[in-house]
């Protein structure tokens, strides 16, 4: 029986401790704890619902996921293989105008494909592009742009956290979810490089070009010092992880939890063979602990959350109220999304998910949207709230990853506002033609 005086306290009691400071993980316990008690009016009741539910989360090998997949990425990234595979293309390109800022998205999508964490991607792609664009005078704000904007493929392109998060929450197929998130991804990255090369062209010194620039370009990419079979060996190398791990995962030779498993080996063989060191693998297993341990107590708060919200009838009333408030379809997503774009500003993406998609969900599979082109819907809207001020996390990360004190996180505000537009139409596009995320699960799974 739905209590509105509990759901209220529930609610608002969890935003108003987000909104004082409290950490996510805390606020959803407290929240959590206290409405349940309000149901039941028994401390042993809450005590056995939290007991059942870490138990329940600590035995579910789907949790296990999301460090063995940023493990893969980590030594990955380690190698040098992604350095590799930008200069590679960096040499490839060098007709191109803004070859370096293309190099940069096409990069970031490759190496999206062996991280599901965009911060990674930002990180790495700072120290990578940023040095080279700075050096043949690409306007810094269009380099800055470039590198954050490029860096959120890596929520969007499997394997991604966001997706394992929202295939847990919701308990839909983590595969088909990868699945739906490919073409999105390209298409993603293909409009980046549109707007990439229109802008090189109409204003070419955006990219440090006077109108005729292909001396410029061709210094650029004879300045990178590599083989062409270095380039081979790790093009190759990370490619045949990409393929062996979403290939096996897609054609149900093993689940995700063993792809992942299996990635993370191969990859730890692949930075072996390129020369990884001990304290380099310490180093990344620390990193991916220090990430991955605060997502997976957050994931346990949030299977307790859901419970509450069931338990209370939080989620029934409020799909309820949507039904018969009359409301057109089109305007209960643009809800949602003002919603997401709005938390976006104040909090991170996996707790954005965490408190509103298992109540947003519900609602929107009972105005008939197609589940998995919602997914892919919110996990773009959510993933804009990366590059809003004031919290923008891909921006604070750029801007520690670059080491410039001239830079401000201002300029990277500004300059990834284009990149955000562009989110906001590839959201759109998917809204107007789901099958864009459809057509790969349906044709393969």
């Amino acid at each position: 029986m739905f209590d509105f005086g509990t759901a209220l306290i529930v609610i608002g009691g969890l935003l108003g401790l987000v909104l004082l400071g409290v950490h996510v993980a805390v606020a959803l316990g407290i929240s959590s704890a206290v409405g349940i008690y309000l149901v039941t009016g028994k401390m042993r009741i809450v005590e056995a619902t939290v007991a059942s539910t870490a138990a329940e989360a600590l035995r579910d090998f789907t949790f296990a996921v999301i460090p063995l997949f940023m493990l893969m990425g980590e030594f990955i990234g380690r190698s040098g293989a992604i350095t590799d595979v930008y200069n590679g293309i960096n040499r490839g390109i060098r007709r191109l105008p803004g070859r370096l800022a293309i190099a940069t998205v096409l990069g970031n999508t490759i190496f999206s494909f062996v991280t599901g964490v965009s911060i990674a991607s930002a990180a790495a792609f700072s120290r990578i592009a940023y040095p080279e664009m700075k050096a043949f005078n690409y306007r810094r704000g269009f380099a800055l742009g470039a590198i954050a904007g490029s860096s959120c493929l890596g929520m969007l392109i499997p394997p991604s956290v966001l997706m394992i998060v929202w295939g847990i929450l919701t308990e839909q197929s983590i595969g088909r979810l990868f699945l739906a998130g490919v073409l999105p991804g390209i298409l993603l990255a293909s409009l980046f490089l549109g707007y990439i090369i229109v802008s090189a062209i109409m204003n070419p010194e955006v990219v440090g070009e006077n109108r005729s620039g292909s001396q410029q370009r061709e210094a650029a990419a004879d300045r990178v010092e590599m083989s062409t079979g270095q380039f081979l060996s790790s093009m190759t190398g990370v490619f045949g992880i990409i393929l062996a791990v979403l290939g096996g995962i897609w054609f149900g030779i093993f689940t995700p939890t063993e792809g992942a498993g299996a990635g993370a080996a191969l990859a730890l063989l692949f930075a072996m063979t390129k020369g990884l060191t001990w304290p380099q693998f310490m180093q990344a297993v620390y990193a991916v602990g220090k990430t991955a341990a605060p997502i997976l107590i957050l994931l346990f708060c949030a299977a307790l959350y859901s419970r509450t919200l069931a338990m209370t009838g939080v989620t029934t009333a409020i799909r309820e109220y949507f039904i018969s408030s009359g409301l057109e379809a089109w305007q209960v997503l643009t809800v949602i999304l003002l919603i997401w774009f709005i938390l976006g500003m104040v909090i991170d993406s996996i707790s954005i998910m965490l408190l509103t998609v298992p109540i947003v969900e519900p609602i929107a599979v009972a105005f008939g949207f197609d589940r998995l082109s919602f997914a892919i819907v919110g996990i773009l809207a959510i993933e804009a709230g990366l590059l809003t001020p004031p919290f923008g996390l891909l921006v604070y990360t750029v801007k520690a990853a670059i080491e410039d004190p001239e830079v401000g996180v201002q300029e990277i505000f500004l300059s990834s506002i284009p990149y955000w537009g562009i989110m906001l139409f590839a959201a759109i596009l998917l809204i107007a033609f789901p099958q864009i995320a459809n057509w790969l699960p349906e044709t393969l799974m």
